[in-house]
C-alpha cells in the first residue's frame, strides 16, 4: 500500500479506531521483540495517527464554537 492510499484510509478512520491503533502500536513498541528500526517505523505511524486525531478534534471544536455563536449548525 502506498502512502497516498494509507492517508486516505486514515482520513476515513474514526478517532476511536485511531486510538485503538495507537494502543496497538504502543504495545508493539514496548515489546522486547521489536527492533530499533521497527520502533522508528511504529513511532512514525503513531505520529501520523496523532496528527489525524488532532485534525479531527479541531474540526469538531470549530463546529462546536460555531454552534455556540449561532445557536445552529
Amino acid at each position: 500500500m502506498d502512502r497516498e492510499e494509507n492517508k486516505i484510509e486514515q482520513e476515513e478512520m474514526t478517532i476511536e479506531e485511531a486510538f485503538v491503533q495507537l494502543d496497538e502500536l504502543t504495545q508493539k513498541m514496548e515489546s522486547s521483540q521489536t527492533t530499533l528500526e521497527d520502533s522508528f517505523a511504529l513511532y512514525q505511524k503513531g505520529m501520523e495517527l496523532l496528527k489525524l486525531c488532532n485534525e479531527k478534534i479541531d474540526r469538531v471544536e470549530k463546529k462546536m464554537l460555531q454552534i455556540d455563536e449561532d445557536g445552529i449548525i
